[in-house]
């Protein structure tokens, strides 16, 4: 059958991706495997990218007459994923997605783009009932009283340039904030892909704190963050100033109407470090009628960097949690617990993040070479699981 398939996915991961040496040594912690890791490697992403992402649902797969054409060797059981996920190190993963971001960004993925930018932002995963790892967070009622558990994460990703790209994810427990877990996640994936990968690193304003400012200027990015009430003074200084003057810029975006004060003047808070602040505020004047406000800050210098770009970087923000989050919880179980294990969750966290950069990468730059159109996500699906059904070559022997 021409066209995708899982062995020309793997073959593109090994090959394209320079994968190749991950897929058969992933970071195999068990002592005595009688299952090869890399077939439970690639079953774990395959299935990933099937949108099969439950381990009982991975073992019928395995188990059934598609497993040749999804180019695992041998059948095995759920049990063989919980054990192999338990004892599986997270550091190959998080290379191996390193790895994929930096060839793609040499194979010209992101040329088009003036920008590169990262963004890390936090949510929740993995509901339970009662309290099973280190990572579970108690949440409560109205009244106080603990009504279940729920695991927190934080997860970083490319942005700004048209092909969102999750890096890595760092999960943090009852005992540790977002803030503190998000600035650990950006040291150790800047230092994974290399202090030249990216320009700029855009959060919202829980991450409008000088430590986190900070480090990321330490580590030679800039920041674009959302500005609310959390900077009372410096809100409530930009709200004065912008209410009562016109516009800096108008423009169009698409049908959307655009307003625009741009202003790069502002005093910084007591505990930053900066000389000036610049704030950004813009007015979204939609098709529909609705309008949509927002104030970002930044040290982008304006001759660096316009208005209308700063509005654009503002706005890729929204990419980790519509390509990130949304896709990750709606299409592949990131909040399904398949075993409740702490180095098991991390792995298949990973594990989601590995699959969603290897499938887009796959799907909008190597399989969109030359005059080919671009699949989208459901089409490449439906190809992929048709490919699973190919007859298989009779046995004349």
């Amino acid at each position: 059958m021409k066209g995708p398939t899982p062995r020309r996915l793997q073959k593109y991961v090994a090959r394209c991706l320079g994968l190749k040496a991950y897929l058969q040594s992933p970071g195999d912690g068990r002592m005595q495997p009688q299952i090869p890791a890399a077939a439970l490697l690639w079953t774990l992403l395959m299935g990933q990218v099937l949108r099969e992402w439950a381990f009982h649902a991975l073992e019928a797969l395995v188990r059934s007459r598609a497993r040749r054409a999804l180019g695992v060797g041998r059948a095995f059981g759920d049990d063989a994923l919980a054990y192999f996920t338990e004892r599986l190190a997270a550091a190959p993963t998080r290379a191996a997605l390193a790895q994929a971001v930096r060839r793609a960004k040499r194979n010209k993925a992101f040329d088009h783009c003036r920008f590169l930018g990262l963004s890390v932002d936090g949510t929740t995963v993995g509901r339970c009932a009662q309290q099973a790892c280190g990572w579970c967070r108690p949440w409560r009622k109205a009244g106080g009283e603990i009504g279940g558990y729920r695991h927190h994460l934080v997860l970083i990703s490319v942005v700004g340039t048209g092909l969102t790209l999750p890096l890595d994810v760092e999960p943090y427990g009852p005992k540790e904030s977002e803030l503190a877990a998000g600035q650990r996640l950006l040291r150790r994936a800047v230092k994974q892909v290399g202090v030249r990968f990216a320009d700029y690193v855009v959060v919202d304003a829980e991450y409008a704190s000088a430590g986190f400012l900070h480090a990321a200027r330490d580590l030679g990015l800039h920041v674009v963050v959302r500005l609310k009430a959390n900077l009372p003074e410096l809100s409530e200084a930009a709200q004065r100033r912008f209410g009562r003057q016109p516009p800096t810029l108008t423009f169009r975006q698409g049908q959307d109407r655009v307003e625009v004060w741009d202003a790069d003047d502002f005093d910084p808070w007591q505990a930053l470090r900066w000389t000036t602040v610049r704030v950004l505020r813009y007015r979204q004047h939609k098709a529909g009628g609705e309008v949509v406000e927002a104030y970002w800050l930044t040290d982008f210098p304006a001759r660096r960097l316009s208005s209308r770009t700063l509005f654009q970087l503002a706005k890729s923000r929204w990419e980790i949690e519509n390509q990130g989050f949304n896709d990750a919880k709606n299409r592949h179980g990131l909040e399904h617990i398949c075993h409740h294990h702490p180095n098991s969750l991390l792995l298949t966290w990973l594990l989601v993040a590995l699959a969603l950069t290897i499938e887009r990468l796959y799907r909008l730059r190597y399989l969109h070479r030359g005059s080919h159109p671009v699949y989208t996500a459901i089409a490449l699906l439906r190809l992929l699981r048709l490919s699973l059904s190919s007859p298989s070559a009779l046995d004349s022997s």
